[in-house]
C-alpha cells in the first residue's frame, strides 16, 4: 500500500526513513552539522595557538595560562549538560542555531579582550554554547540519517573535528605573525555567526522531536516529502518506542531504572577514552622529547595521533553498520591501548614509534568518535539529546582531568614507559564498560521477549 493510499494509515518515522535512499536534504543537514563539530575542531587547534602569542604580549607565565586554556573546556560541559534537556523540551534546531550564535559572537569578542580574566570568562562563554551545539548536532544527523548507514554518516560528521583542527592551526599559523592572535579569534567567531544564520534558514526540526511532540501533519509531510521527493498528505505518524507519557523529564528519564547501568557506563566509557586523548594530546610533545626525542621529531610524532581519527572513525562507522556495534567499539578500545603501551616500549626507534603512535591515535579517536552512535541508539526520542549531551559533558570532564593528571605524572618523574602503561588502563576500563553494557542489554532483550511470550493457560 503507498503511503498517500490511505490517510487513516499509521507512518512510522524511522521505516520510512530506512526505505529511502540519503537525498540531498539529509546531505545539507550532515553538511551543516559537519561545520558545526568543525567549529570546536578550528577552536581547539587554534587556541593552542593563541595561547603562547598571548602570554608573551601581556607578559603571562605559563601556570597563568591553565585556566585561560581550560576555561573553553569547562565551558563545553556546562553547556553539554544544560543543552541536552533543553533541546528534548523546544527542539534540536533552536538550541543547536543559538548556540552556534553564542559560540561566535562570544568568540569574535575575545578580540577585544584587555585582560587575561576578561579573556577567560569570553572563552568560558564561548565553550558554553560550543558544547551546547555538539551533541544536538550529533541527535540531529543521528535522527535524519537511515539505519543501515547511521554509524558511519554520523563518525563522517565528526571528521569534521579534524578538518576543523587543521584548519585551525593553519589559520593560526599563517595569521598570528601577519596580524596578532585578535585576528584567530576574529576568523573563529564571524564563520560560527554567519553559519547560525543558515542554520537558522535552512536546518529543519528533527523529524523525530516533531513526531514525538505532535507537530502539525503538514509540518512533518513537507519534511518527510524532502526526503522522499515525493508530495505527501499523511495525517497520522508514529514513532516504535516508548513515549515519555508520565512526563517525566528527560534528565529524570536517562536517569530512570530503565537506563541507568546504560548511562552510567556509557559515562565511564567515555570520560575514561577523553582521560587519555586530552592526556596524550596535551603531553606527548613533552613526554617525546623526555625520551630522548629532539623538539622537531617530538612534534612530528605528537602530530601523527590525531592524524588517522577520521579514518578510523571510517573504519569503525563502517563496521557499526554491519556488526555489533558495542563490540567494535570496545575492540578498538583495546587495540588503542595495546598500542600505546606498545608506544612505550619503542621509544628509541623513531619510525617505529610513529607507526605505533599513528595507529594509537586512529583507534582511540575511531573510538571516542563513536561513542555518540551508541548513546543515540540507547535512548528514546524525547532523551535522545539529554543522553548525548550528558555523556558528552562528563566526557569532557574527563579530559579535564587528563589534563592535570599529566602534569601531575610529569612532576612526580615517572618514566615515559610508565606513564603509557598507566594510560592504557583507562582504555581498557573503558572497553570493559562497553562489553558489560552490551551483555546488559541483551539481558534486557531477552527478558522482554519472555515476558511478552504467552502464557500457557491452566487447566
Amino acid at each position: 500500500m503507498s503511503l498517500a493510499s490511505s490517510q487513516a494509515e499509521k507512518v512510522d518515522i524511522e521505516e520510512f526513513i530506512d526505505r529511502q535512499k540519503v537525498s540531498a536534504f539529509q546531505w545539507v543537514i550532515l553538511g551543516l552539522c559537519f561545520l558545526i563539530v568543525a567549529a570546536d575542531g578550528f577552536d581547539t587547534a587554534a587556541a593552542g595557538f593563541v595561547a603562547p602569542a598571548v602570554a608573551k604580549d601581556w607578559g603571562l607565565t605559563r601556570l597563568a595560562l591553565g585556566p585561560l586554556l581550560s576555561s573553553a573546556l569547562i565551558g563545553s560541559v556546562l553547556g553539554a549538560l544544560i543543552s541536552g534537556p533543553l533541546a528534548d523540551r523546544i527542539g534540536r534546531k533552536r538550541v543547536l542555531a543559538v548556540s552556534v550564535l553564542v559560540f561566535g559572537v562570544f568568540t569574535l569578542a575575545c578580540a577585544k579582550a584587555d585582560s587575561l580574566h576578561v579573556l577567560t570568562f569570553l572563552r568560558l562563554v564561548s565553550g558554553i554554547g560550543l558544547g551546547a551545539a555538539m551533541p544536538n548536532a550529533t541527535t540531529m544527523v543521528s535522527e535524519y540519517m537511515p539505519k543501515k548507514h547511521r554509524a558511519l554518516l554520523v563518525n563522517v560528521m565528526f571528521c569534521g573535528f579534524t578538518f576543523g583542527a587543521s584548519a585551525g592551526g593553519f589559520a593560526a599559523a599563517a595569521l598570528i605573525p601577519a596580524f596578532g592572535w585578535e585576528s584567530v579569534f576574529v576568523v573563529g567567531g564571524v564563520v560560527p555567526v554567519l553559519l547560525s544564520f543558515v542554520l537558522f534558514a535552512w536546518l529543519p526540526e528533527s523529524v523525530r522531536f516533531m513526531v514525538a511532540n505532535s507537530w502539525s501533519a503538514e509540518k512533518i509531510n513537507l519534511v518527510l516529502g524532502r526526503i522522499s521527493g515525493k508530495v505527501l498528505v499523511e495525517q497520522h505518524f508514529t514513532i516504535d518506542e516508548p513515549v515519555n507519557q508520565d512526563e517525566r523529564s528527560p534528565v529524570a528519564l536517562i536517569l530512570s531504572k530503565q537506563f541507568r547501568s546504560g548511562s552510567l557506563l556509557l559515562w565511564v566509557t567515555y570520560f575514561m577514552g577523553l582521560l587519555v586523548y586530552y592526556l596524550l594530546t596535551n603531553w606527548l610533545p613533552t613526554l617525546m622529547k623526555d625520551g630522548g626525542m629532539s623538539l622537531q621529531q617530538a612534534s612530528l610524532i605528537t602530530a601523527l595521533f590525531p592524524l588517522g581519527g577520521g579514518l578510523g572513525a571510517i573504519v569503525c562507522g563502517i563496521l557499526m553498520d554491519r556488526v555489533n556495534a558495542h563490540r567494535v567499539v570496545a575492540l578498538t578500545y583495546v587495540l588503542a591501548g595495546v598500542f600505546i603501551c606498545c608506544v612505550g616500549h619503542s621509544v628509541g626507534n623513531t619510525l617505529l614509534v610513529g607507526l605505533l603512535t599513528f595507529l594509537a591515535g586512529s583507534c582511540m579517536a575511531g573510538a571516542q568518535i563513536s561513542m555518540p552512535v551508541l548513546a543515540v541508539a540507547f535512548y528514546p526520542t524525547n532523551g535522545r539529546a539529554s543522553g548525548v549531551a550528558w555523556m558528552l559533558g562528563i566526557g569532557r570532564i574527563g579530559g579535564i582531568v587528563g589534563a592535570f593528571a599529566g602534569a601531575v605524572m610529569l612532576q612526580a618523574g615517572f618514566a615515559i614507559d610508565t606513564i603509557l602503561q598507566a594510560m592504557a588502563v583507562p582504555v581498557f576500563v573503558a572497553a570493559a564498560a562497553l562489553l558489560v553494557k552490551n551483555q546488559l542489554g541483551k539481558r534486557r532483550i531477552d527478558f522482554d521477549s519472555i515476558a511478552q511470550e504467552p502464557r500457557p493457560e491452566s487447566n
